[in-house]
């Protein structure tokens, strides 16, 4: 790097213009609730950076904010007190750069607030350039909150900012590269513009494959070793259509609110008792839940029912596995116990239809994260779910998809469609990411952002995920296509009868309190958490509640490295309340 960078500042002004609201907690949808109130804001700032030299070949690549925020939602004009920006740093994902502006600001009226925004840099779909960097990506947190941990922050409003042709052609035009006597530095200029442009070609120019790699076993696969001081027992139980599961239990005390705790479809009872960070399971007991059940579900990859082509749909889980279990647990705790249920994504969907579907009654309280009433995917995922059944049993002949094709040896259609995931995903090294980002979702990765997971983590992936039949995807395409909304996969079928044709018909009836949770990046169900609070509350105003957790996806919001201080404190909050008589 030549010396005489040191000396040469740069500076550029930037304007984006957007819409945000208050009321809404993604960024779709607080652009388009804000263009509708006309709530719109407007980021005129400015971008200094002192020493060139320093800035290209430090890490973050950061300069000093100043400006202002223009925003009737926020009182008007509201200024810059302390500000950073980032410029194309390096993310968790391989191939993704951030635009980063976070700004400590003040309302006409005094409040503080915190602006953080972000442009991500990816290259997920075609002639994606220049939408990347132009869109701005906002939230707005009350107070001078830490933007390293978004989710522990109170939220105020989110929306969408862009820069226009016209305003990019100004800061073109406006952009300066000053040299120590105060002229015009050419050289800072090339060297600024061949950094920017060598990030963007690093993101969008053409790439090998990763190469395969062998992550180090850091744990068992099916360990207990994460929760400590406790009491652990498994109790078999059997479903009235025979099939074989288990509970169990992580008992420290004798305690009078039980908690029951549900994984998602192709994980397990895993997911809440990981060693790596402090789980969930370790969290109840700490916190003085003391009696803790953990149900693996006929979608749990510790049994083999999903490595076959079988029939089952999501109604069977909501018929058989769950009203089994429950009655299970009643067996071992009584009849006047109290039973509070935290449930994840299919896991989630399905004991809110046996809870709605009136199979399952006697709950406390329902923690669900991710989905419930509405499912509702991304337009690639309804793609992926109208197709993937049909070619997968006509087309290919498989009977179900398994994260870990890609380290089978020798040739086959499943070793082949893992390797095309691997062309397709250069976010990460990891073969079982790739596939389940290619088996849900829709993103690079799909289930959760890197930045929360641990490296063990993401190195077991194909310990924590197995195999699923593609027969579930049925059911959920169906959901999609009846209007986002829970309903029975053969309505004719004298099997379900007892179930419900729709889920939500019932929901006045229950009165069983729901948080509903998910993360404000979810790339699996969208905004179906959201979608779902939207209409219970029109049904039964104020009787369940919503909390969406910004920096956060689907998966991680379990088994995320931080939960436990950036997620679980709101679900223990909700467990307390209704814990009381």
């Amino acid at each position: 790097m030549p010396n005489n960078l040191h000396s040469v500042t740069i500076a550029f002004s930037e304007v984006m213009k957007g819409y945000v609201s208050a009321e809404a907690t993604t960024f779709a949808h607080g652009y388009a609730d804000g263009e509708a109130a006309g709530h719109s804001m407007s980021l005129h700032v400015t971008v200094s950076i002192g020493d060139l030299a320093s800035f290209l070949q430090q890490p973050d690549h950061a300069g000093a904010l100043s400006g202002y925020i223009d925003c009737p939602l926020l009182g008007g004009r509201c200024p810059v007190r302390a500000g950073t920006f980032r410029l194309l740093a390096d993310s968790a994902d391989l191939n993704r750069k951030v635009m980063y502006y976070q700004a400590y600001c003040e309302t006409p009226q005094g409040e503080p607030f915190t602006f953080i925004g972000e442009k991500q840099v990816q290259h997920n779909a075609p002639l994606d350039l220049w939408r990347d960097t132009t869109t701005l990506f906002v939230n707005v947190f009350r107070g001078h909150a830490d933007p390293a941990r978004p989710a522990q922050a109170t939220h105020w409003a989110c929306g969408i900012l862009s820069l226009g042709l016209t305003d990019f052609m100004r800061v073109l035009r406006g952009m300066r590269a000053t040299a120590a006597d105060g002229g015009v530095s050419l050289e800072g200029l090339a060297a600024f513009g061949a950094f920017f442009a060598g990030k963007l070609w690093d993101v969008y120019g053409p790439a090998l494959p990763p190469p395969l790699h062998q992550p180090v076993p850091h744990f068992a696969r099916f360990t207990s070793e994460g929760v400590a001081d406790a009491a652990i027992t498994v109790h078999p139980f059997s479903t009235a259509d025979g099939l074989g599961l288990t509970l169990t239990n992580y008992r420290r005390a004798t305690c009078d609110d039980v908690v029951l705790v549900v994984h998602g479809l192709t994980t397990s009872s895993d997911m809440f008792i990981m060693p790596e960070h402090r789980n969930l399971v370790q969290t109840l007991l700490d916190d003085g839940f003391g009696d803790v059940w953990m149900l693996d579900h006929r979608g749990s990859n510790r049994f083999p029912y999903n490595l076959s082509r079988s029939r089952y749909n999501l109604d069977d889980i909501a018929l058989f596995d769950h009203p089994a279990a429950v009655a299970e647990l009643r067996r071992h705790i009584g009849p006047h116990r109290r039973i509070h249920v935290i449930a994840h994504c299919v896991g989630a969907l399905t004991m809110a239809m046996s809870l709605f579907g009136k199979a399952v009654q006697g709950i406390r309280s329902v923690i669900l994260n991710s989905v419930a009433l509405t499912p509702h995917v991304p337009a690639w995922s309804k793609v992926k779910l109208a197709v993937g059944p049909w070619a997968s049993d006509y087309l290919l002949g498989i009977e179900y998809y398994n994260p870990r094709w890609r380290r089978q040896r020798g040739w086959s259609v499943g070793t082949l469609l893992a390797a095309g995931a691997d062309l397709l995903h250069r976010e990460c090294t990891s073969p079982e990411c790739h596939m389940l980002s290619f088996m849900w979702g829709s993103g690079d990765p799909a289930l959760f952002n890197h930045e929360n997971m641990a490296p063990e983590t993401h190195d077991r992936l194909g310990d924590l995920f197995g195999g699923i039949s593609v027969h579930y995807y049925r059911h959920v395409n169906k959901m999609v296509r009846s209007g986002n909304t829970a309903v029975k996969f053969e309505p004719g079928n004298p099997r379900y009868a007892a179930l419900p044709d729709n889920y939500m018909e019932c929901a006045a009836d229950i009165p069983t309190p729901t948080l509903l949770i998910q993360g404000q990046d979810n790339r699996v169900f969208a905004d179906s958490i959201i979608q779902c609070h939207a209409r219970l509350e029109k049904i039964v105003p104020g009787r369940h509640r919503l909390h969406v957790f910004p920096g956060y996806g689907h998966q991680d919001i379990f088994m995320g490295k931080d939960v436990a201080a950036d997620i679980f404190p709101r679900l223990l909050a909700f467990l307390r309340e209704h814990a009381r008589d």
